[in-house]
């Protein structure tokens, strides 16, 4: 069984919203990103988005093409991610690892190839943005055939028949767009985040993943309210590393406040 689909079935028993930070390998260093990893797994986290930098990231808003770009300058690329990887499952048999990429640098290596490598390294599965789940076909048969799930996007815009498309994919979680436009942190989220859920919803029994935005543990709170399984926090979180004189310890208290916010949202 993929450690996603077991990370949300103990999550379901506990009534708790999961907590999935996003780091960017190679940000602000390779070393410090090892660290950082660490840092969240003390603050609790329930599982991972580890990001592979690329120079044209077309989802992401001002914060992450900044940290993209840092981490490239500083020689970090797709074999950076997956050492991020095997670090954090070295440290953490169980917690679930999400591998964000652009197709791009997936399509250079070829599906095949590094389905078999993100499932050495003990990887679970794979995020690509600017995939539609209609062209999605060769590489979720690749990742399949090793193991691996599929975390396709789906955002408020989507039409029924894309929702639909997702659902038949049979993703380990769908990664929930909160907001439409480009990543980033907001004060609030938005206002129709729960009807877009409920739209969701009744079209897949699939674990529902929150991100864009979310950068608070109220946000945390409402997501677990409208039924979410999760939220990722990523550009809040990249934003303080980036500021922080000391960003891994700045980290994991920061960690501990949003895992806080989806621990509970149980009594609410």
């Amino acid at each position: 069984m993929n450690r996603f689909t077991q990370r949300f079935e103990r999550l379901g028993r506990d009534s708790a919203c999961g907590l999935f930070p996003y780091l960017m390998a190679g940000f602000p260093d390779v070393e410090t990103s090892s660290a950082l990893a660490d840092a969240a797994l003390e603050a609790g986290a329930d599982g991972f988005e580890i990001a592979v930098p690329f120079s044209d990231p077309l989802a992401d808003g001002a914060t992450m093409q900044r940290v993209n770009a840092r981490a490239l300058g500083g020689g970090a690329n797709l074999d950076s991610a997956l050492e991020l990887v095997r670090a954090v499952r070295g440290r953490s048999p169980e917690t679930p690892i999400a591998l964000m990429s652009y197709y791009n640098p997936l399509r250079q290596r070829g599906d095949q190839r590094i389905a078999r490598e993100l499932a050495q390294v003990g990887g679970d599965a794979v995020i690509v943005p600017d995939v539609p789940a209609e062209e999605v076909a060769d590489l979720h048969a690749a990742l399949r055939a090793n193991g691996l799930g599929l975390a396709p996007l789906l955002a408020p815009t989507s039409p029924p028949a894309r929702i639909r498309a997702v659902a038949a994919l049979e993703p380990v979680f769908i990664y929930c767009v909160a907001l439409v436009g480009v990543t980033g942190a907001r004060q609030d989220l938005s206002s129709t985040l729960g009807e877009f859920l409920e739209r969701v919803r009744s079209e897949t029994s699939a674990p529902l993943v929150v991100g864009f935005g979310i950068s608070r543990p109220e946000h945390i709170q409402r997501v677990a309210q409208l039924g979410a399984s999760g939220a990722i926090v990523a550009s809040a979180l990249v934003d303080l590393i980036d500021r922080s004189e000391h960003p891994v310890a700045a980290t994991r208290e920061y960690l501990r406040e949003m895992k806080a916010g989806g621990v509970s949202a149980v009594a609410r």
